[in-house]
C-alpha cells in the first residue's frame, strides 16, 4: 500500500503596496476564518529595529543576515484582529509602525541575502489549519504555491491619506506631503529592486481598494475564498 500524501496546508497570500490596506484586510481574514497570519512586512520592520537597536548598518548584509539568526520576535493577534510584536520580549508595536522604521525596512528589504535568511522563518506560520500571508512577494517568491493569491491596489493619494490618518490616531505627527512622498519613494524601490520586485503573480486576483472599505474588499476576497475551500 503506498504511504497517504501529505496534504499541504492551505495558503491565501495578500500582497500590495504600502497603504493598500492589505495588512488591516489579511487581519480581518485570518480572523473570519480562523487561519494563522504572517505579517511579512513586520519581520523586515523588527529586523530594522533590531538593526538600530544593535547598531548595525541598514547596507551591511552579513551583519543583518547574522542578526535574523539572534532575533526572538512573537506576533500575537487578539480576537478583535490587533496585532501585538514583541522583539526579544520588548513590545515595539508602536515602534514598527514609524514612518522611519518602514523606510528602513524597505532599504534591508532589498538586500538579497536578507530575503534568503528571512525566507524559512517566513514558511514557518504555514501551519494547519490555514495562514493568510500579507506582504509583496508572497505569492510571487514565498509561497508560489498558495490556492489564492490577492494583489491590492489603491491610487498613491488614497494611500497617503490612509497612511496619514493612521499615522494620527497613533500620536505620530507627520505632514501628508511627507507621507505621499515616503509612499511614491517606497513604491520606486519596491518595484524596481532586482531581488522580489513588487507586482502581482501571474495568477493573481486584482483588486483596486481605492474606493472600497475594508469590509466590501474583505467580502470581495472571502467570495473568492469559499469557492476553492
Amino acid at each position: 500500500m503506498s504511504p497517504t500524501p501529505l496534504i499541504k496546508v492551505p495558503v491565501i497570500t495578500v500582497d500590495g503596496p504600502s497603504g493598500s490596506g492589505k495588512g488591516t484586510v489579511s487581519q480581518h481574514l485570518a480572523a473570519e476564518l480562523g487561519w494563522h497570519f504572517l505579517d511579512s512586512g513586520a519581520l523586515y520592520r523588527l529586523l530594522a529595529c533590531a538593526a538600530r537597536r544593535d547598531g548595525v548598518a541598514l547596507n551591511d548584509e552579513a551583519a543583518l543576515v547574522a542578526l535574523v539568526d539572534r532575533i526572538d520576535a512573537e506576533f500575537t493577534l487578539s480576537t478583535g484582529g490587533t496585532e501585538r510584536v514583541l522583539l526579544d520580549g520588548e513590545d515595539v508595536t508602536r515602534a514598527l509602525r514609524g514612518e522611519d522604521t518602514g523606510n528602513a525596512a524597505s532599504q534591508v528589504a532589498a538586500l538579497p541575502a536578507v530575503r534568503t535568511a528571512l525566507l524559512a522563518w517566513q514558511h514557518r506560520y504555514r501551519r494547519p489549519p490555514g495562514l493568510i500571508a500579507d506582504g509583496r512577494d508572497m505569492g510571487t517568491v514565498v509561497f508560489p504555491d498558495a490556492v489564492l493569491k490577492i494583489f491590492l491596489e489603491a491610487r498613491p493619494d488614497e494611500r497617503a491619506l490612509r497612511r496619514h490618518k493612521q499615522l494620527k490616531e497613533k500620536g505620530i505627527e507627520a505632514s501628508l506631503e511627507e507621507v505621499l512622498a515616503e509612499v511614491r519613494a517606497r513604491d520606486e524601490r519596491d518595484r524596481t529592486r532586482e531581488i522580489a520586485p513588487l507586482e502581482p503573480a501571474e495568477d493573481a486576483h486584482i483588486i483596486d481598494s481605492s474606493d472600497l472599505d475594508v469590509d466590501t474588499t474583505v467580502a470581495l476576497i472571502l467570495e473568492q475564498i469559499h469557492t476553492i475551500i
